[in-house]
C-alpha cells in the first residue's frame, strides 16, 4: 500500500469484519420495483402486505357432501332430510335450507343460507329424495367460516420476506397481479490470474480452468443478484485498475477473485486504494484470510481470495450478510447446531470453516461429518458438502459428540 493510502482496519475477527461490512452496506440499500406476480418467486417483498378483505370471503364447504342445519340432527339416531337442490363451487343459484331439508354441496361452494353444517357423503345414504344422515354426526362440522384464513386488515406478509410459492398464492388470493419487490442488486464479477483459462479451451502448462467465474457467479445469482457481466483479467495493474473503474460505473457491487494477498502479483489492495477506498483487509478466518472490502464511489467492492474454497467461504460468511442488508432481506442464512461425528484438532487461532455433511439420526439429533478434502484449493470438498462447520478462534481439540455451529449451504434441506 502506498504512503498516501487511507488508513483501514486489518486482521479483524469474523464478527468485527461482518459488523463493519453490514454497517456500510446499510448505506447502500437498493430501491424497489413492481413486477408481475408470476416473476416474483424468490424475490424480496418491499412492503408489508395486509389482507384487503376476508379470505375466504364467504362461509363454504370443506367437503363434498350435504349442507344442512345442525339443529335438525338427531344425536343418537339417523336423521332423514329431504334433498331440495344442489350447489356447486362457483354456482350462482343458492337454495335456502329450511328445517329438515338439505342440499348437495361440493368442496369450496358457499354454504347456503340456513345451513351451518356439512356432512360427508360417506356418512350418509340415499333413500329416494331423502338423505339419511348417520347417527352421532356433529353439528357445525366440515364448514369453513368467512375469514378463517385471513381477516380484513390482518398483516399477512412482512416486508423483507423472500417470496415462496405459498406466499405467491397468498398474494394471488388477495387479487394482486403485481407486487412491489426490492430491486436485484447489479454485480460485475472479475476473475483474475494469468493462469486462468475459460472452460472449453485446451490447458497449457501451469494453466487452470476458471472455476470461480461459475461458482461465484452462481452464488451471486442464487442470492438475488443480477450478474451484469463477467470479465476475466490477467495480473496486469493497468488492466485491473481500468476494470475496477469500469465495473464501478455499471454495478451496485463488484466481486473479484484473486490478487488480494501479499504476493508479487497481488495488486488489488493497492489498486482499490488508488481508485476508491479500502475499508478492511484480512480477516482472521481459514480459509479466506486475505479478504478485501472497500468501495468506489457508491459501489461496494468485495475482493475474495482466488482459491476456490476460500471464495465460497468468504462469500457466504462476508458477502451474503451485506446482500441481506442491501436488499432488506429478513430470512438470513441458516445457522444450526450439530454434534461432530469425527474428532477435530484445531491448532490455530482463526475461525475455521470445515466442509461437512449433515445427517439426522433416528432420535432427531443432527450430526456433522467433516469431509476428507479440506484444502482451500479443493473444490471437491465444497461440491460434496451441504454445510460448513464453524469452529471459533480458540485452538483446541474437539471430541466426537461435541456440539458445534454449522452454516447450512444453499440448497440444503
Amino acid at each position: 500500500m502506498h504512503a498516501d493510502a487511507p488508513a483501514f482496519a486489518t486482521g479483524l475477527s469474523l464478527a468485527d469484519a461482518r459488523a463493519r461490512i453490514t454497517s456500510i452496506a446499510a448505506d447502500h440499500i437498493v430501491g424497489n420495483e413492481s413486477i408481475a406476480l408470476e416473476s416474483a418467486l424468490g424475490r424480496v417483498l418491499a412492503d408489508d402486505v395486509v389482507a384487503p378483505f376476508d379470505v375466504p370471503g364467504f362461509a363454504n364447504s370443506a367437503m363434498d357432501g350435504y349442507a344442512l342445519r345442525g339443529a335438525d340432527l338427531v344425536a343418537d339416531a339417523e336423521t332423514p332430510l329431504r334433498l331440495i337442490g344442489t350447489i356447486l363451487a362457483g354456482g350462482t343459484e343458492i337454495p335456502r335450507v329450511e328445517p329438515n331439508t338439505c342440499v348437495r354441496i361440493t368442496t369450496g361452494a358457499p354454504l347456503p343460507e340456513g345451513a351451518d353444517t356439512v356432512v360427508m357423503k360417506e356418512d350418509s345414504r340415499i333413500d329416494g329424495d331423502v338423505i339419511v344422515i348417520a347417527a352421532a354426526t356433529r353439528p357445525g362440522a366440515n364448514m369453513r367460516p368467512a375469514g378463517e384464513d385471513y381477516r380484513s386488515g390482518d398483516l399477512a406478509l412482512n416486508a423483507g420476506t423472500e417470496l415462496t410459492p405459498a406466499q405467491l398464492g397468498v398474494l394471488a388470493s388477495f387479487g394482486h397481479s403485481r407486487v412491489a419487490v426490492v430491486r436485484r442488486p447489479r454485480a460485475v464479477l472479475l476473475t483474475t490470474g494469468d493462469e486462468l483459462v475459460a472452460p472449453g479451451r485446451v490447458l497449457g502448462y501451469g494453466q487452470i480452468h476458471d472455476s470461480n467465474r461459475y461458482s461465484l457467479g452462481a452464488l451471486l445469482e442464487q442470492h438475488g443478484v443480477e450478474l451484469a457481466r463477467h470479465e476475466r483479467l490477467r495480473d496486469d495493474p493497468s488492466a485491473l485498475r481500468e476494470a475496477l473503474a469500469r465495473a464501478a460505473d455499471d454495478a451496485d457491487i463488484v466481486v473479484s477473485s484473486g490478487g488480494v494477498s501479499a504476493g508479487e502479483a497481488d495488486y488489488l489492495p493497492r489498486l482499490l486504494a488508488e481508485v476508491g477506498r479500502v475499508h478492511l483487509w484480512k480477516v482472521r478466518i481459514k480459509p479466506g484470510m486475505p479478504f478485501l472490502f472497500g468501495g468506489i464511489g457508491r459501489t461496494l467492492v468485495f475482493s475474495l481470495p482466488g482459491n476456490p474454497v476460500s471464495g465460497v467461504a468468504t462469500f457466504l460468511a462476508l458477502v451474503r450478510p451485506a446482500l441481506d442488508v442491501m436488499t432488506r432481506r429478513r430470512t438470513h442464512s441458516m445457522t444450526l447446531r450439530a454434534r461432530l461425528a469425527k474428532p477435530v484438532r484445531k491448532a490455530h487461532t482463526r475461525v475455521e470453516f470445515l466442509r461437512a455433511v449433515l445427517i439426522c439420526d433416528e432420535s432427531g439429533s443432527l450430526h456433522a461429518t467433516p469431509l476428507q478434502k479440506q484444502g482451500s484449493g479443493q473444490l471437491r470438498g465444497v461440491a460434496e458438502a451441504d454445510a460448513l462447520i464453524m469452529l471459533p478462534e480458540t485452538a483446541q481439540e474437539y471430541a466426537v459428540g461435541t456440539v458445534v455451529e454449522v452454516l447450512a449451504l444453499p440448497g440444503w434441506a
